[in-house]
């Protein structure tokens, strides 16, 4: 059963893994091949591209590139498809660069993934090296997702965005849903074991809740939870006493509000809708943000592993082109998964699948459109300030009452 931002779970172990590889010396991955600019030109025969998902993100965009093979069948004989966890991703990729036998052309990866990379060298110069075989994408795309692609110094190419969250997910058992952090807490107070949470390295609610707190709580620098986030380790260490555990996923604080379990849960936009339409959450639920709050914003990524040949790059980066239209972009609305989803300007609704305004219109928020327009985003923790703050929060405020789900 499909469900939103599949790479949640996975993203401590690669964060962890990714600063552990901090400081350490490069080695063949390094100094794997970058074709020179001159050599990146269309090939004399149609070529087999094999696309690796790390981060569930084929879901919005596998029609993109079945819809560019269609239209340009003089440069793709067929695309593959292949899904791995993002901690596999780097090892996978550098082992394949050092023994000098690249099979992955194209990934697909969120924060995590591109970090790793990032580290290691592994991923091509796409935005600097090749910037103008892309769009110029200082243009291209909303300001929350230049943002994010700033993440990428420039070898990573932004294709998803959404705002993401923090959001209050209810039940209507709750008549008077809290406005701020302080209701919030007085109902939990009120009402023990009646909201939950899922651990922040295991889940993208969790996580974004951790990291939009600080915003909610006005705290001294929302960018340093080791030094700057005293008021939401209090808060956080406070709340605790009324949580009953944390799973190791957001599935199951899903399935507990839609069992009646739970009453108040923490979700995103992508998180409140799809599984509504999947039918795990009924569809009654309300959602909610709390005052002062800010946009945690997340994206998706694609990247290129070094070794690629001119030939492939200069494929890719046209698909990457066809890929940032607004026709194409407009598919990523998709069934609510990443709402919104697109990352460049002028997307409208109106422009998606009938099939993905007819999920949006019924399983939607109207409010959405309000709140995203009318609230600041904010770019995520970087990776060592993530793994600091889940590190923090495993030790001093719920790790003891974690529970595998």
């Amino acid at each position: 059963m499909r469900t939103p931002r599949t790479s949640a779970i996975v993203l401590a172990a690669s964060l962890i893994t990714w600063v552990a590889a901090c400081g350490a010396p490069e080695s063949g991955s390094g100094s794997a091949a970058e074709p020179a600019l001159a050599d990146v030109k269309n090939p004399s025969k149609p070529v087999t591209l094999n696309i690796v998902d790390v981060a569930g993100n084929l879901q919005l965009t596998q029609q993109i590139f079945e819809n560019y093979k269609a239209r340009n069948p003089k440069l793709v004989e067929r695309v593959t498809y292949n899904k791995v966890t993002a901690p596999e991703l780097a090892g996978k990729v550098k082992a394949q660069q050092d023994a000098g036998r690249l099979d992955i052309d194209l990934v697909l990866t969120g924060n995590d993934g591109l970090a790793a990379g990032l580290e290691q060298n592994l991923w091509v110069d796409l935005a600097g090296k090749y910037a103008s075989k892309l769009p110029d994408l200082k243009t291209v795309y909303q300001e929350p997702a230049a943002k994010m692609q700033e993440l990428a110094k420039g070898k990573g190419v932004t294709v998803t965005y959404y705002p993401s969250g923090p959001l209050l997910e209810y039940n209507k058992t709750v008549s008077k849903p809290p406005k701020t952090a302080e209701e919030l807490l007085a109902w939990a107070k009120a009402n023990p074991k009646k909201l939950m949470y899922a651990r922040p390295s295991n889940s993208g609610p969790g996580r974004t809740w951790l990291m939009g707190l600080p915003y909610i709580l006005k705290d001294s620098n929302p960018m340093d939870p080791v030094n700057g986030w005293s008021k939401t380790w209090a808060y956080l260490k406070e709340l605790d006493k009324y949580v009953e555990y944390y799973p190791t996923g957001t599935s199951q604080t899903m399935k507990e509000l839609g069992e009646g379990t739970r009453d108040i849960i923490l979700t995103t936009t992508g998180w409140d809708i799809n599984p509504r339409v999947l039918g795990q959450v009924p569809k009654d639920v309300k959602t909610g943000a709390l005052d002062g709050f800010t946009w945690v914003t997340d994206a998706h990524y694609m990247v290129v592993p070094k070794g690629i040949s001119g030939e492939k790059l200069a494929v890719l980066t046209d698909l990457m082109k066809f890929a940032l239209t607004p026709q194409q972009q407009a598919i990523t609305y998709d069934k609510g998964y990443f709402y919104p989803g697109p990352a460049v300007k002028g997307v409208t609704l109106s422009m998606a699948p009938a099939d993905s305004q007819k999920v949006v219109q019924e399983y939607g928020r109207p409010e959405y459109d309000k709140l995203i327009a009318d609230n600041p985003k904010a770019p995520p923790l970087d990776a060592k300030a993530m793994v600091a703050a889940f590190d923090k929060w495993d030790r001093e405020i719920g790790g003891q009452k974690v529970r595998k789900s």
